[in-house]
């Protein structure tokens, strides 16, 4: 037998393959998934099953596409409905897979559908469990993505508690737990950083599984500071339910060369958003005027999903050099299919062709402390609400909204004002400048660094406060 997980850090996303006895199943696959099946090919093994843990909002599995290549049974739990065919399995139903078992366990409350998969070995002995977003390290998946109109979050969080009690809990303390995500998905609050654990001490230390724990301080805890999901959630599920094109077309179409004039006339003719992923230091230097930063350094994907609205917005790329493909399948994964191409050359053939540049202020922290002290400026604070509640700059010009939520917090700046925008590290601050001179805001100052650079300084700011007892 054979476990192998497939991490994916960009979206803190586990994806598993098993074997045995020369036949495979793959478990919450990648969008691209030509390399499974090089992988069974490799080891002379065929894949026999998809399992889909649920249906995920975070990315877009790869399942549909899987199964067109290998003729592989795509399995979800109890009640799962799609547009494309299906096996939906009964309640501890069992799939043989070489000498092991494979033993669905529906454990509904992160979404209906949502189930675990337990690995019963050889010798019958329950040896682990996928447990998709039912059951994380450090945490539970949230129960407010699959609300419908009948069902709050907080039944959908009294339907976790009983899974987690019923299916769950009762399993021996040495099963191997092996999530869906880790720490970086907005699919739970604290996931921990560690991808693989053990059963027994989740018992013993995830605040969702203390054994005297009602179900009305679980509901409490687990919807307790929960904050809205990236708007790009529900698109991402309608696509796994739905289907979607084949990630070999996608790659085709976005993995195609363009000359400055060529760029330059496909971006007019189609309104297409030019998506700059350098790094934000070359993007500070120069870009594309209207151009929004990204950085493929970053949490791209997820950064992507939440602040592009539109999953079929035609999007023309600047990339550094050899990372055109990568970048295409990056934004695969998450839903953006409409890639049409990429700058040859980079921004280097932009400049070589007279092309029109445009350039972010930026400064140093120092730079900006001898402004706040002297001189009466306006100062965003982009970063998440948990940081910025957990320590700030302290004066009355300070304004904060999170970056997460740019686009409905427009209007509560001013165009006609010179704004000092700040993240934690100069990451995010540069996608929001971005984003922010592309609407017409042209009065920016990046601060270099972010917080961390300034807090080295003398400027006032509040008392530390740990973000978890928030």
């Amino acid at each position: 037998m054979k476990i192998e997980q497939i991490y994916t850090g960009c979206l803190a996303q586990g994806a598993y393959y098993i074997k045995s006895d020369g036949e495979v199943a793959i478990i919450d696959p990648l969008r691209e998934t030509q390399q499974y099946v090089d992988k069974a090919n490799n080891e002379n093994a065929k894949i026999k099953y998809i399992f889909e843990t649920h249906f995920h909002a975070d990315f877009v599995s790869g399942h549909v596409d899987l199964a067109k290549k290998t003729g592989a049974k795509i399995i979800f739990g109890p009640g799962a409905k799609t547009n494309y065919d299906i096996h939906s399995a009964k309640d501890n139903e069992e799939f043989k897979l070489g000498k092991i078992t494979i033993k669905v366990l529906h454990t509904p409350g992160h979404t209906l559908e949502s189930s675990t998969f337990l690995l019963i070995d050889e010798n019958g002995k329950d040896h682990a469990i996928f447990s998709g977003d039912t059951l994380f390290l450090g945490d539970v998946g949230r129960p407010d993505l699959a609300i419908k109109s009948d069902l709050t979050k907080e039944d959908l969080a009294g339907m976790l508690y009983d899974s987690l009690r019923n299916k769950i809990m009762s399993l021996p303390d040495d099963v191997i737990v092996y999530p869906a995500h880790g720490a970086g998905s907005a699919c739970g609050k604290n996931l921990s950083k560690e991808t693989v654990g053990i059963l027994g001490e989740q018992k013993k230390t995830n605040y969702a599984l203390r054994a005297d724990m009602t179900k009305e301080e679980f509901v409490k805890e687990v919807l307790d500071g929960i904050t809205p999901p990236p708007q790009y959630f529900a698109k991402n599920a309608m696509m796994n339910k739905s289907g979607y094109d084949a990630f070999e077309t996608v790659l085709k179409k976005g993995d195609n060369p363009l000359s400055p004039e060529e760029f330059e006339a496909l971006a007019n003719q189609v309104d297409a958003l030019v998506l700059d992923v350098r790094h934000e230091k070359e993007f500070i230097k120069a870009h594309i005027p209207n151009s929004i930063f990204i950085g493929i350094h970053g949490a791209f994907a997820p950064w992507v999903g939440a602040l592009i609205t539109d999953l079929k917005q035609p999007i023309l790329l600047v990339t550094p050099e050899g990372k055109e493909k990568e970048t295409v399948t990056r934004l695969s994964r998450v839903g953006y299919d409409n890639t049409l191409g990429y700058l040859k050359g980079g921004m280097a053939s932009w400049i070589s062709a007279g092309k029109e540049i445009e350039t972010i202020d930026s400064i140093s922290a120092d730079e900006f402390s001898g402004h706040f002290k002297n001189e009466t400026i306006n100062v965003l604070d982009v970063r998440k609400d948990g940081e910025y509640k957990s320590e700030y700059l302290e004066g009355n010009s300070i304004q904060h909204f999170a970056l997460d939520y740019i686009n409905e917090n427009m209007h509560a700046i001013d165009k006609n004002n010179t704004y000092y925008v700040h993240c934690a590290g100069g990451y995010r601050s540069v996608i929001a400048v971005s984003i922010l001179k592309a609407r017409g805001f042209n009065n920016l100052i990046d601060v270099a660094g972010g917080f961390a650079a300034i807090k080295q300084g003398d400027l006032p700011t509040t008392n530390f406060v740990c973000p978890s007892t928030l």
